[in-house]
């Protein structure tokens, strides 16, 4: 298996987890066996993020990316045992409709269902078409045999239980990847294949890397603590925008100048931008206006760090998204010319 077939392995496994914020026990887990595997000592912080030093020696970095995803929280059970949900993080209604979910109760049930636009049979709602897709214009329907709000908390089903959404993983034979949550599942696989590749001694590291896999980027408190106090970098592998007005492609290493929050550090993203060029890699820089990232959450928490970001770019953000081995390997081979001797 090459480094392409790992990596898109571990995309499929990771996103096969279902781990929307506040709810990402199961990701965490993986992450940490994931690493000890490789001989790492990853420790996992209060609020369920994998911290592990992978080497080297000097300057030290941290390299990030987040195991959470988008998802729903149920909010009311109707009288007819159907379910309203909260979005998590920015998910929305009008890229969900017709989504086959997972509802986890608290008492260890899952049950199946599907978020369907209230009164959904257009043979009966002529004004289908009409409606604004929300979350309060659609429901969860379970598929089990529920009429009533009772018969929904018998299946131990309650306000506050998660809602996960079928991801649909498939990678074509055109090389595109196409899921739910390659935000940021695809950049966690590509930070591990890293781990992985300097644990066997093919990669030598030109400074000391910490790898910091965060919960809670999708609310924007990831990367607001728990980092090592003497890192004095940080370099977030987050999805790259694809979408008009920007440089960047699902096939592209992209390269973040500035998102909603500001600036990231000039001197590393010119150096990110150079190395991209000089090395013939295929990379976009890019400014994102609707966008921030647990690089940019820790310096807004005061720590005191230069701040980088870069990612495979993926169309669709938040909806099904996609993207392609090429942006997946140029993304490694990015961070392996920045970060290796």
């Amino acid at each position: 298996m090459d480094k392409k077939e790992r990596m898109l392995k571990r995309t499929r496994e990771l996103i096969s987890i279902d781990s929307p914020t506040g709810f990402t026990g199961k990701a965490t887990e993986y992450a940490k066996n994931a690493l000890e595997e490789m001989g790492f000592h990853p420790s996992v912080t209060r609020k369920g993020s994998v911290l592990a030093e992978i080497g080297g020696e000097g300057e030290p970095l941290i390299l990030t990316a987040h195991l959470d995803t988008l998802g729903g929280i149920i909010c009311e059970i109707k009288a007819n045992g159907r379910l309203r949900i909260s979005n998590l993080g920015g998910l929305k209604a009008v890229n969900c409709e017709t989504e086959n979910v997972r509802v986890y109760a608290r008492n260890g049930n899952i049950v199946d269902g599907c978020l369907q636009l209230c009164n959904a049979s257009s043979h009966v709602n002529p004004d289908l078409s009409k409606t604004e897709r929300t979350f309060d214009t659609t429901e969860i329907v379970l598929d089990a045999d529920v009429s009533s709000k009772e018969d929904t908390l018998a299946l131990g089903i309650t306000n506050g239980c998660f809602v996960c959404f079928d991801p649909r993983f498939t990678v074509t034979e055109t090389g595109y990847i196409k899921s739910r949550y390659l935000d940021d599942k695809l950049s966690v696989a590509i930070l591990l294949e890293f781990a992985r590749e300097v644990s066997e001694g093919k990669l030598k590291l030109n400074r000391r890397v910490y790898l910091f896999l965060t919960t809670y980027e999708e609310v924007g408190h990831g990367g607001k603590g728990g980092l090592p106090e003497d890192a004095v970098e940080i370099l977030a592998v987050d999805m790259g925008c694809v979408g008009d007005g920007l440089e960047g492609s699902e096939r592209k290493v992209s390269i973040c100048a500035k998102d909603a929050h500001g600036p990231y550090d000039y001197n590393v993203t010119t150096k990110l931008v150079n190395l991209a060029k000089d090395n013939g890699l295929n990379y976009a820089a890019d400014v994102y206006l609707n966008y921030s990232s647990d690089a940019q959450a820790a310096i807004g928490a005061g720590y005191d760090m230069k701040h980088a970001l870069i990612g495979p770019g993926v169309y669709a953000s938040h909806g099904y998204e996609r993207s392609h081995v090429d942006g997946m390997i140029n993304t490694y081979e990015l961070l392996k010319l920045y970060l290796s001797c």
